[in-house]
């Protein structure tokens, strides 16, 4: 179960020049303070060697030789055990790619995966120029375009990315902006122009689930952050969301998790509050 603050670590990612940084292991160990956090940006963090874990959004990911581990903006993290791990960590604005497939790639990728040994080298490579061209500080868009051909040399893509389900793409993006204010999965079909039969039959293809229940899924997990990392009260939950009043939030998260949001919350076991400082990097922290 992940130990949570009382108060988030919220950070914003102000580049200086290019939108991209990475750092080593060593550095990140420097500025981390075990605390969870959230930042608007993407957090790639590459493994050469050495073994421990990261907990994104109330999971635990392994951290292990020539692995991955991608946090995408808005998602809680926290380094559990990083002390005996070698590799980089990548810091990126969303809008660093450039080009349309490593777009595609960014909009949803996997959280964990294993480099296959055919591909690490190409990967290593990649990464290697990536961190020589920032650690020059350019101010051209080389680090985007090394950033661009590291994430295609990873290619960590969901099933449910596939730029050959158009339809499930423009849902996913929907939904991450009108979630809080929309709960009703006829809204998206009627919003894109598509029929409900179709919006569900590309959701499905997708992800295995149903459009009303990616929807849900994508609910129940704002909701997740707000209780335990935000620690608000059912009501505050509810008025963030978009729910009419703390009753009908609580019979909706009892619905979809079995728990009532106040025995959910009481359920996660408390750490110390988080001090506020900055973001690992260069950027400045609002």
């Amino acid at each position: 179960m992940v130990k949570t603050g009382h108060v988030i670590r919220q950070m914003t990612y102000q580049p200086v020049g290019a939108a991209v940084e990475t750092m080593t292991f060593d550095r990140l160990r420097e500025l981390n303070d075990g605390g969870t956090q959230r930042g608007d940006f993407h957090v790639l963090a590459i493994v050469d060697a050495g073994r421990g874990s990261v907990t994104v959004d109330f999971l635990r990911h392994p951290l292990r030789e020539r692995s991955a581990v991608w946090v995408v903006p808005g998602a809680v993290h926290r380094w559990d055990d990083i002390a005996g791990v070698a590799g980089h960590v990548v810091l990126f604005v969303p809008t660093a790619p450039v080009t349309d497939a490593t777009r595609e790639l960014v909009a949803s990728p996997l959280a964990h995966w294993s480099v296959p040994a055919a591909d690490w080298p190409f990967v290593d490579a990649a990464r290697n120029h990536l961190v020589l061209e920032t650690s020059a500080r350019p101010a051209d868009e080389l680090p985007e375009i090394l950033l661009s051909a590291l994430i295609a040399r990873l290619r960590p893509r969901r099933a449910d990315a596939s730029p050959a389900n158009p339809v499930f793409r423009l849902f996913q993006s929907s939904v991450e902006t009108h979630f809080r204010d929309h709960h009703d999965a006829g809204y998206y079909a009627r919003a894109l122009g598509y029929a409900p039969r179709t919006l569900t039959r590309a959701v499905q293809r997708a992800t295995g689930r149903s459009a009303k229940a990616y929807l849900v899924d994508r609910i129940v997990l704002e909701a997740k952050r707000l209780l335990a990392h935000d620690r608000l009260t059912a009501a505050a939950c509810a008025a963030a969301l978009g729910f009419p009043d703390a009753s009908n939030f609580s019979v909706f998260f009892r619905k979809a998790t079995g728990m009532r949001p106040g025995a959910w919350q009481a359920s996660l076991s408390c750490a110390a509050e988080d001090p506020p400082r900055r973001r690992p990097g260069r950027g400045p922290v609002r």
